[in-house]
């Protein structure tokens, strides 16, 4: 089928599944300290995925992934106790950003209480074996920072023919400079710290692979040197859904976005647009 008919906000695209990621800030050891004229930029975390995976295969993302019932029953937990408030898929959206961080990295972000390097590992270890984070925050008595993450983007494909996801992007910020962080060895193969315009670089350079929706994001990141400079761009930014379409510039065509939405670059050659 032809890709013109293939994209777009069509009535009969396939149902999207919910899912999330968190796009990680820390300042750079080098001397990344947030804000200052003669700092770093600041670094977020990327991540490599598997290449048996059969969505975005080999491709290096940001830690996310699809939101499990699990979630969705603590989101709703947490409403109705009151202890958090809000629309439910964006509440189960930042759990889902939250335990996904954490199973594939390590990092414990988004979370409070008595939280070490030893103790995030044993969290992390009982989240992989059971699979709900409401289990991690009862075993060590923790609770949900949800506030700690800001609302940045949402992207949701209406291809017909594929599978899609409803994706919504968060920022947090790490705050500190070396932090240790590992693979979880299934999903993926490797992970590592740059900034976005390094990030981008090592794209341009083939080093990585990035899909579409990635590399619009960072090009969107790369404006910003520090992690309080982008989340004051985020909350004064209204969110857009992101659903990209093919359109005819001078005869050829792009892979687009809806302008006016933060985003520096609104599309690419479809040619060159790696789509997973």
């Amino acid at each position: 089928m032809d890709d013109l008919d293939d994209m777009g906000a069509h009535p009969d695209a396939a149902p999207a599944t919910p899912a999330a990621t968190l796009v990680v800030f820390r300042h750079d050891p080098a001397g990344g300290a947030d804000g200052g004229p003669d700092r770093a930029p600041a670094q977020i975390l990327m991540v490599e995925r598997s290449g048996s995976m059969s969505f975005a295969g080999g491709a290096t993302v940001f830690p996310g992934g699809k939101v499990d019932p699990a979630d969705i029953e603590l989101a709703e937990h947490l409403i109705v106790t009151g202890r958090a408030a809000g629309e439910l898929a964006d509440v189960a959206g930042r759990i889902t950003a939250v335990r996904e961080t954490l199973e594939e990295t390590g990092l414990a972000v988004g979370l409070s209480g008595a939280i070490d390097a030893a103790r995030a590992a044993a969290a992390r270890a009982l989240l992989l074996e059971t699979g709900r984070l409401s289990a991690v925050l009862e075993a060590f008595d923790w609770a949900l920072d949800l506030d700690a993450l800001v609302p940045f983007a949402r992207w949701w494909p209406r291809h017909r023919n594929m599978r899609v996801f409803d994706t919504r992007f968060y920022l947090a910020d790490l705050g500190t400079g070396a932090v240790e962080v590992t693979a979880d060895a299934t999903e993926n193969r490797h992970l590592f710290w740059a900034s976005a315009a390094e990030a981008l670089r090592l794209a341009d350079e083939r080093s990585i692979k990035i899909i579409f929706p990635t590399r619009r994001n960072l090009e969107r990141l790369a404006q910003f040197s520090s992690f309080s400079s982008a989340r004051d761009h985020a909350l004064v930014t209204p969110i857009v859904i992101m659903t990209p379409s093919i359109e005819l510039r001078d005869g050829e065509r792009w892979l687009v976005i809806p302008a006016n939405a933060g985003y520096p670059v609104d599309g690419e050659l479809l040619e060159g647009a790696d789509r997973a």
